[in-house]
Order: structure tokens, then C-alpha cells, then sequence
């Protein structure tokens, strides 16, 4: 019987400046942190640079890095998996939003919702797809045992999905977990099961 434990502290990266303008990034756009997302960074640090991080795991794209540097910083190891990368929205990527591209965006939501979870934009993936890969980043992060309590820096959309696999509920229900920037889930592993502790925590945001 496995008797692995493991804390998993689940974070959205910071604000970057398509966040801020309503702009739809995906995997294909490798933005940068804005002023605001800088911010962020900087208070979830100084509220949780005491913990004892074992080990940090970010997407391939930057803004993850960015959003926990400081971490990086303290020379805690990190590990870039691709399979913590944000969906692909594929031709919707990098878009202003307009009236056309809301309707696509609602359409493709209700499809998921529905349980059509092989539906996606041209060029772009599906949350089965996406599944796939986390499931493939999730054995990586599970396969060390000696990592009691990890870091895991990554995307809004992918985050909803990861969270629908972490707790055994079916991908239609990604809607049930909403996010921030550089929100937490705090995650608990207690050798079968996972179990969300904390819940969208913004508190590190409520300075005094």
C-alpha cells in the first residue's frame, strides 16, 4: 500500500497585459507579467516564502516562471512541464474580443459543458487533450515521493481541468472552479485520494 502524502499549493499565474485586456492567451501566446502581475507575485511571496517548498513545477511558458521566481530565487528546484501549459485556443489566440469571436467562445463553452469535450477551435485543443498531457505532468509530479510539498505554477483554464482530475469529477464541471491571478488551491494527497483545503484562496491579496 502506497503511503504517500504530498501537499500541492496549485497557483494561476500572475496578470500580464492581454489578462488585462480581456484578450484570450492559450499555449500559443508567451506573455510576459505586467506591472499588476509583478505585484502578485510579490505578496503571494511574502506570504508563503516561509513554507518549505521540496520542489517547484511551472508550464513551459513564462509567466508561470515569472509569478514564482522569487521562490526560484531562494534556490528551491524547479521543473518546466509542458503538460502544465494553458489550452490551446488556436485561431481565437492573441484576438481583441469582438461580438463574432464572444459567440464562438459561448458556443464552445456550452458544447463543454454538455460533454462534448473533444470540441475545440481550429489549430487549438480540446479538454481531453489537454487531459492527457496533465495526467502525463501529474505522473512526472507524483513520481517523488520525497517532495512532500510542491509548488505548481500554471494556467487559468488548464488549472479548472487539472482540479476536475485531481477530485474525480467529470470535465464538464471545470466551471465549478473559478480563479484569479495568482489565486491558490491548496491541494492534500493522503496516499488515494486528493482533497481541495483551500478553496480559491485570495488571501494574500487582503493587505492590511
Amino acid at each position: 500500500m502506497n503511503s504517500m502524502t504530498k501537499t500541492l499549493y496549485i497557483v494561476r499565474h500572475g496578470q500580464t497585459d492581454l489578462n488585462k485586456r480581456g484578450i484570450i492567451q492559450g499555449r500559443g501566446m508567451d506573455t510576459d507579467l505586467n506591472d499588476e502581475g509583478r505585484r502578485q507575485a510579490q505578496l503571494f511571496f511574502e506570504a508563503y516564502k516561509n513554507t518549505a517548498f521540496d520542489k517547484i513545477y511551472i508550464s513551459a511558458l513564462k509567466r508561470t516562471q515569472q509569478s514564482i521566481q522569487l521562490f526560484i530565487d531562494m534556490g528551491i528546484p524547479y521543473e518546466k512541464l509542458p503538460g502544465l501549459d494553458e489550452l490551446g485556443w488556436g485561431i481565437h489566440e492573441g484576438q481583441p474580443s469582438t461580438p463574432e469571436n464572444k459567440v464562438d467562445f459561448m458556443q464552445i463553452m456550452r458544447d463543454w459543458t454538455a460533454g462534448n469535450l473533444d470540441s475545440k477551435f481550429e489549430g487549438g485543443e480540446s479538454p481531453n487533450e489537454v487531459k492527457a498531457r496533465q495526467l502525463e505532468a501529474l505522473e512526472v509530479i507524483m513520481s517523488h515521493p520525497e517532495e512532500k510539498t510542491v509548488l505548481i505554477c500554471m494556467h487559468g483554464r488548464a488549472l479548472r481541468l487539472l482540479l476536475c482530475i485531481l477530485t474525480n469529477r467529470p470535465l464538464t464541471e471545470m466551471d465549478m472552479f473559478p480563479h484569479q491571478n495568482l489565486v491558490l488551491y491548496k491541494v492534500e494527497y493522503d496516499g488515494e485520494k486528493y482533497e481541495i483545503v483551500e478553496f480559491n484562496n485570495a488571501q494574500h491579496f487582503k493587505t492590511a
